[in-house]
């Protein structure tokens, strides 16, 4: 995952070097990328700390639910991220924003009342798994929350070219991986484990596995490529718009992964999932402010991030790029 986060800094300076010599040729004072503010890099370590948590907690999480229950309940992170972007960006939520949480929160009740009323997928978890799960998607919804502010208020306040944010972010959680690989190759992990040495992890084993299979590392470079222009995508939604906009569309993904996961006969269809479904789509469009776009009350473009959260963000008491506590 952060390798693919990675691959997106060598092609932000490969961009730059292009079009400095392009704008040197045609003697235009303004390259694209544009340069950004001066910043330290360090900012982008804590959302690089919460992706690699959240991420670590929804595998565990993934192992113990549903996936279609699993991305469904991923749409507490509008919760989440509506509630930090007060306390962080000083935002001010209208009624529209209050009314999508609390459709948002019945219809994560919904999905998780439909998760407990049968086994999963048929992989025989038991209750207390899938309650531990789905409260392990939430904490790790909590945390990429965080990630995400942190973000929209980095990039705002020093505005960061997307690929260079991501990048960034990609080579401390590559790093830090890179160096953790070293003792959790030697810690036993009994039967959480699933390498043949019964250790947390196996690089070795890894690498044999990829080299017997070119399946795997076909996956693995797909892996690599989506994630990298999914990240790019992202955080260039966060630039343009806001931290909420972002978690809204990628709420819109679960539908996907609901009807793939249904078609393949991997999970039993539950019945409260379809009102939950709707109450979760329903209250990212209220929270999003679509209501004012059908009625043509407003621009469009409302949706976006607030003016006077950019104006605070960009300009201000010119600490924008440190985390409050």
């Amino acid at each position: 995952m952060f390798l693919g986060e990675f691959s997106c800094l060598p092609v932000f300076y490969l961009l730059r070097l292009r079009d400095r010599r392009r704008a040197h040729r045609d003697r235009d004072p303004a390259p694209s990328p544009a340069p950004s503010r001066p910043f330290n890099a360090l900012l982008f370590l804590p959302p690089a700390l919460c992706d690699m948590a959240g991420t670590s907690i929804m595998y565990v999480a993934l192992n113990m639910t549903s996936a279609s229950s699993f991305q469904m309940l991923r749409g507490s992170l509008i919760i989440f991220t509506g509630l930090l972007s007060v306390a962080f960006l000083g935002r001010r939520l209208e009624w529209s924003h209050w009314a999508g949480i609390v459709l948002t929160i019945l219809g994560l009740a919904l999905v998780g009342l439909a998760d407990l009323r049968g086994n999963p997928g048929g992989t025989g978890h038991g209750l207390a798994d899938v309650i531990t799960g789905d409260l392990l998607i939430l904490l790790a919804q909590a945390i990429v929350s965080i990630q995400m502010v942190l973000e929209e208020k980095f990039i705002f306040s020093h505005d960061v070219h997307p690929l260079r944010a991501v990048g960034t972010e990609g080579l401390f959680g590559f790093s830090i991986l890179a160096l953790l690989l070293v003792p959790l190759s030697f810690i036993p992990a009994g039967r959480l484990s699933g390498n043949p040495r019964g250790v947390l992890e196996d690089p070795a084993d890894a690498w044999c596995q990829i080299r017997r299979e070119p399946l795997i590392l076909a996956a693995l470079l797909g892996n690599i490529g989506s994630i990298s222009f999914f990240n790019f995508a992202g955080i260039s939604v966060t630039r343009e718009l806001s931290a909420t906009t972002r978690t809204v569309l990628d709420s819109l993904r679960t539908l996907l992964v609901w009807a793939l996961s249904l078609a393949l006969r991997w999970e039993r269809f539950h019945a409260l999932q379809i009102p939950g479904f709707a109450l979760l789509l329903a209250g990212a469009a209220l929270y999003n402010g679509l209501h004012r776009a059908l009625r043509g009350a407003r621009n469009s473009g409302s949706a976006g991030s607030d003016p006077q959260e950019r104006e605070a963000l960009l300009g201000g008491d010119g600490d924008g790029g440190n985390i409050q506590g």
